[in-house]
């Protein structure tokens, strides 16, 4: 493959593409545009909110095509790229598993193999383990639960393996923000609780599913913080928040935040919905994040103080 960095302007140096435009994507590439990169999003749709509006580009991108994607590493230019691709809806997958898995290992692939760039971070998960214990460092064993666990630690193995340049896989917890309501996709557990607790409306959550929620912004600062790494950095790190609550918890909070009765909190079974294919602990912990430079200036925010900030995007007028 192609890098199309030959004859690149000195002010490109800071030219990244970020494969994947949604909540994760968008968010990563609004980041960059901030700490002054130049940034690509590819996706194969344009993202409900236009990366014109941030500062960033679109380019119409199908990442398991090989040769889509030699066309834009040669028409983009990048020094960085970061992959946050494939299909992410765990149920989704679990009903998709073999078209999972080859739409994960196939992007990566496809991007491992371009040589010359800075770097490549991959964002993974922690549904790569079973869920059988609270914590989970870089170095537990992997175990993946369900389908989509199975498809990003295969994706994880092509990289490490295959990566042409310097490359990291970053494993993050459940990720969560602020997302208008009235989209096709589902909305992250943060965001799809706000907005039925704000309309007075219950929520149903697991009390016997637990996290370590890290909001996007976190998230979003600290790949920044990865791609301006200069030395080596470890192939797999792992970003969780500060806390470790289950889903009922974490909606009491929420409710909380808004000023919501938390009796609109209804404590299920993980096995009696949507979150039966989730690991019973999605947790993850570091002993790595800490020793990249920099990473001591991005404090984790916690549940509530996250859903105190957040609240009045929720909240209507």
């Amino acid at each position: 493959m192609p890098t199309g960095t030959e004859n690149t302007p000195t002010g490109a140096a800071r030219r990244a593409l970020v494969v994947g435009s949604g909540f994760v994507g968008s968010e990563i590439a609004r980041r960059l545009v901030a700490e002054g990169h130049e940034v690509t999003l590819g996706s194969r749709g344009r993202p409900t909110v236009a990366p014109e509006d941030h500062g960033a580009r679109w380019q119409a991108l199908d990442a398991t095509d090989a040769s889509a994607c030699d066309r834009a590493v040669a028409t983009v230019a990048p020094r960085t790229v970061v992959l946050v691709h494939g299909p992410s809806d765990v149920t989704w997958c679990e009903a998709h598993p073999e078209e999972a898995a080859a739409a994960h290992r196939a992007a990566t692939a496809h991007f491992a193999a371009v040589p010359g760039l800075d770097r490549i971070v991959m964002i993974s998960t922690d549904n790569v383990f079973d869920g059988r214990g609270a914590e989970n460092v870089e170095s537990t064993p992997t175990a993946p639960a369900n389908a989509y666990g199975v498809a990003k630690r295969a994706a994880e193995e092509v990289l490490l393996s295959r990566a042409a340049s310097p490359a990291t896989a970053l494993r993050v917890s459940l990720v969560y923000g602020h997302e208008p309501a009235g989209g096709e996709k589902w909305l992250n557990f943060f965001a799809s609780c706000a907005h039925r607790l704000s309309r007075g409306e219950p929520v149903e959550a697991p009390a016997d599913q637990w996290t370590t929620p890290v909001l996007v912004d976190d998230v979003a600062t600290v790949v920044a913080r990865l791609l301006a790494h200069e030395g080596d950095l470890p192939p797999v790190l792992h970003l969780g928040g500060p806390e470790r609550v289950s889903r009922a918890a974490w909606a009491r909070e929420i409710a909380r935040a808004l000023d919501a009765p938390t009796a609109l909190v209804n404590p299920v079974p993980r096995a009696a919905g949507r979150y039966a294919s989730r690991p019973q602990n999605t947790c993850l912990s570091s002993t790595l994040l800490s020793s990249v430079p920099g990473m001591n200036t991005v404090p984790l925010q916690g549940v509530a103080a996250a859903a105190r900030t957040l609240a009045p995007l929720f909240l209507r007028h």
